[in-house]
């Protein structure tokens, strides 16, 4: 019998895109997912800044209409009120693949965004124009740089980009000392997330995979595995 997750020390949580399907926001992946209606790979691509940037904004535009216009659920919701409740000798970090914003919008404090975060907008050439909070959409026309004219974009990981350097080094140096891993409505196959659970079973961890389905292949780094909705499990799972 397992303790309460509330008994942990070191508490490391992963989300994915099943975090955010009660908010109704669409997973990439899956029958219902963004790529079956969109080349993702192509449009979302760091390349598409140079040579179809209004193919990138038709894609990623939309994706932050909606995200904008979505609500935290009780997924969210639960693991904000889950970090609020730790004692201050508990450590919590919350990495998140997704680039809603809806942790924070749930009130989550320590939050590493893995693909940053589509409510904000940077130059694609880095002339130093500061980053800014975006909810435009930019249906109409490709937006550019005032200071350079170059191609503005939303701040998430494209295509062929790494992910954001600071979220994948709070992530690592959390797991190093990790003695509860949480991976929640992802399918926790993309690099380096794919490693997270490697890297908390290393250090001792309990590790607890959490989705609506299981894995296509088994993967035994996980002690734990709990079907559902996060929505409906988390509520229940993270009560102190």
């Amino acid at each position: 019998m397992h303790r309460p997750f509330s008994g942990y020390r070191n508490i490391v949580v992963l989300t994915g895109a099943g975090v955010s399907v009660a908010s109704g926001l669409r997973p990439f992946r899956g029958p219902d997912g963004v790529w079956t209606e969109f080349n993702v790979e192509e449009y979302g691509h760091v390349d598409a800044l140079s040579t179809q940037p209004d193919k990138m904004w038709q894609l990623l535009g939309p994706l932050r209409a909606m995200s904008s216009a979505a609500r935290p659920n009780a997924a969210h919701r639960a693991l904000a009120d889950f970090e609020a409740a730790l004692k201050p000798d508990q450590r919590f970090l919350l990495v998140t693949q997704n680039v809603d914003g809806l942790h924070q919008r749930a009130r989550s404090k320590n939050v590493a965004e893995l693909h940053g975060n589509i409510h904000r907008t940077i130059c694609s050439a880095g002339c130093g124009l500061p980053m800014f909070d975006d909810t435009r959409s930019y249906f109409e026309s490709v937006p550019r740089c005032p200071h350079c004219g170059a191609v503005l974009r939303p701040d998430i990981v494209l295509f062929g980009e790494p992910v954001a350097v600071n979220a994948s080094w709070k992530a690592k140096k959390a797991l190093r000392d990790c003695d509860l891993f949480l991976a929640i409505g992802t399918s926790g196959l993309v690099s380096p997330a794919s490693n997270f659970v490697r890297a908390a079973q290393y250090a001792g961890a309990h590790t607890v995979y959490v989705n609506l389905e299981p894995l296509a292949l088994p993967n035994h780094e996980f002690a734990q595995t709990i079907l559902g909705r996060a929505e409906d499990l988390l509520p229940r799972l993270l009560t102190h």
